[in-house]
């Protein structure tokens, strides 16, 4: 019998929702009895991630990394909920090739810049402007906007509650 367990992978710029959203669909698979756990980019990069800068190398091997723990909790029968701003579509296409394209479900948090940049709860923006952080994803790299995501979520435009329960729907229709 073949391991349907899936990864939930967030993807987005900084700002877009990506860990709030986790965190509320995270409530909810518990609340239905699931085993899930959260892999937050700014959790690994403390750890298993912390040897890693932002260069697109380093960027590529941060998502890489995330995505086979993310395979180990779903091998193991346990819903990742993976929230990476993961900026180009082949490093997301990696990941789903080693989850298996039949688990992957790619999560597209998407958010205008404007409204990403006016968030900015860590102060990266500011940061980024003033030339403090170098390599930042929407003003000094680009971010690839995914071509075809399983969910297509406008943060910008949508509440947690209505972004969750989107979610829950394609899951419950497709996945679980």
């Amino acid at each position: 019998m073949q391991n349907k367990t899936p990864v939930l992978w967030f993807t987005g710029l900084s700002g877009a929702g990506k860990s709030t959203l986790s965190q509320a669909v995270y409530k909810k698979l518990r609340h239905a009895g699931f085993q899930v756990t959260i892999i937050d980019g700014d959790i690994l990069r403390q750890g298993l991630c912390k040897d890693l800068g932002f260069t697109k190398i380093d960027r590529s091997e941060n998502i890489r990394r995330a995505g086979e723990v993310a395979k180990l909790f779903a091998d193991a029968g346990i819903v990742a909920l993976a929230a990476f701003m993961s900026p180009t579509e082949s490093d997301r296409n990696l990941v789903r090739g080693l989850v298996g394209t039949e688990r992957f479900v790619e999560i597209y948090c998407k958010c205008s810049f404007d409204v990403c940049e006016s968030r900015d709860v860590k102060g990266l923006y500011k940061k980024a402007r003033s030339g403090q952080l170098k390599n930042f994803v929407g003003l000094d790299e680009s971010y690839e906007e995914p071509t075809n995501p399983e969910v297509t979520i406008d943060t910008d435009l949508l509440g947690i509650e209505e972004s969750t329960a989107l979610i829950m729907n394609f899951l419950k229709t497709r996945m679980l």
